[in-house]
């Protein structure tokens, strides 16, 4: 499925000026539990009393999933509400919370957007429902993005561990070598370029998710949260990383000027014009939907490293189901987010194209052993389960993700259409972003 989201959130943001600064956010150190007692809610009772559990998402394949659900627990009903893809629900979703009404009882939310709402105590703690005992059974980059300290805020419900998918066809003819570090990237984009001007390695005009998480899986880590005290600093070594071999690229025009998603990128997928992508392991249903024309084409190889002999990884999209503390069910809220995030839920939600958060699904021989015909028979899944495997720890994102994400093409995105560097324009990025968490309640360093 497609999980990046590129379009503004403008409702929100009015919305997260108003947030009280007794807000807890992700890695606080005393997680509000609302009116949940400490004794875990009698969910079993729930079930049998049944009722109506609202769930606003657009994943396609929670539809199977909530008429599995009702038909084993006959007496609820799931309701399944589109209220728009990514930004558009939350501006509907931080709306309704505020308003302190109409808000649903489930709610999907994207990782880089959780804390979002974390901060102003519109989500549930789950933890007073037994949620803490699944986090040895989810890879670490979701559960990471799902927790803070002893509070579980949601439960995933896919991943985006990352990979290289390059065109085969296109290497071969070129004689160009799959790389294995981002140095051997440089080459190989210089290489392609040289060898056919209309080839380049990738498309790129500028994206925040693909930005922070090849920054991430260098090693970066600009953010850190610690309840309203937040530090921002774009000047680590692992954000050095990324800016001086992007830099490269873009210097020397190596990338094409072509937006992700647009119908110019899936042309350029198609003719080979864009040679690679790195990006989440949700990627090959857009392939097969997207660009069915280069079936066989392409192949996926684990994602170019910025050490020679590194395995680290990063994620790239992915959301989870999140409980508002508006819900009017919640005992049958959380028990439907456990189902759908886990058990044979997960594996339903596996077996018709999500990628799994879930190590007892990444591990399965069925999901392991997948043959993928686009892929000209390659069991591309060994691959990204070894990556969910190796993303690296401690990533966060700001609590006020989403506007950082809204402002990036004001700031980096000028060093796609001007002289200004990646390293210059990140700094700008850091600091809007210190302005508009200082301006907001926060206390921002850098």
């Amino acid at each position: 499925m497609r999980t990046h989201s590129t379009r503004r959130l403008l409702g929100a943001l009015a919305v997260l000026a108003s947030f009280t600064m007794t807000a807890t956010a992700c890695g606080s150190d005393e997680p509000d539990t609302g009116a949940v007692s400490a004794t875990p809610p009698d969910v079993n009772a729930a079930l049998e009393r049944g009722g109506k559990v609202t769930v606003w998402a657009w994943e396609p394949t929670l539809k199977k999933v909530a008429e599995d659900f009702e038909k084993k627990y006959p007496n609820v009903d799931i309701e399944l509400v589109n209220a728009g893809t990514g930004d558009e629900q939350y501006t509907a979703l931080q709306n309704a919370l505020t308003a302190g009404s109409g808000a649903p009882d489930v709610a999907q939310i994207e990782y880089y957007a959780l804390d979002q709402f974390t901060i102003g105590k519109f989500i549930e703690d789950l933890s007073p429902y037994g949620a803490q005992r699944w986090g040895t059974s989810f890879t670490i980059g979701p559960w990471d993005a799902v927790t803070g300290d002893k509070a579980v805020y949601a439960l995933p419900m896919d991943s985006g561990p990352m990979a290289f998918f390059y065109n085969k066809k296109v290497f071969d003819k070129h004689g160009i070598t799959v790389p294995t570090t981002w140095d051997e990237y440089v080459q190989a984009a210089r290489a392609l370029h040289k060898a056919d001007p209309r080839v380049f390695i990738t498309n790129d005009t500028g994206d925040a998710g693909a930005t922070t998480s090849l920054i991430w899986q260098a090693g970066g880590r600009p953010y850190k949260t610690d309840g309203t005290d937040v530090t921002i600093d774009f000047t680590d070594e692992g954000t050095r990383k990324y800016a001086t071999t992007w830099q490269e690229l873009l210097d020397e025009k190596l990338v094409a000027p072509i937006s992700t998603w647009s119908d110019a990128w899936y042309k350029g997928l198609a003719d080979g014009s864009i040679a690679t992508l790195s990006i989440g392991a949700w990627m090959p249903a857009n392939f097969t939907s997207g660009v069915p024309s280069a079936a066989g084409d392409w192949r996926v190889a684990p994602l170019p490293q910025w050490t020679e002999g590194d395995k680290t990884t990063a994620e790239n999209g992915g959301s989870s189901l999140a409980m508002p503390k508006a819900a009017k069910n919640k005992e049958l809220a959380y028990a439907f987010t456990e189902f759908a995030t886990t058990g044979t839920g997960a594996t339903t939600r596996v077996d018709q194209g999500a990628f799994p958060a879930t190590r007892a699904d990444l591990e399965s021989k069925a999901f392991l052993d997948t043959k993928f015909p686009y892929f000209g028979g390659q069991q591309a899944n060994q691959i990204f389960a070894e990556s969910a495997r190796n993303v690296g720890p401690d990533w966060t994102y700001l609590p006020y993700q989403v506007y950082a994400n809204s402002i990036f093409n004001d700031t980096v995105g000028k060093a796609y259409i001007s002289s200004t560097t990646l390293s210059e324009s990140l700094k700008a990025w850091q600091d809007a972003s210190v302005k508009y968490g200082n301006d907001h309640g926060f206390t921002v360093n850098k």
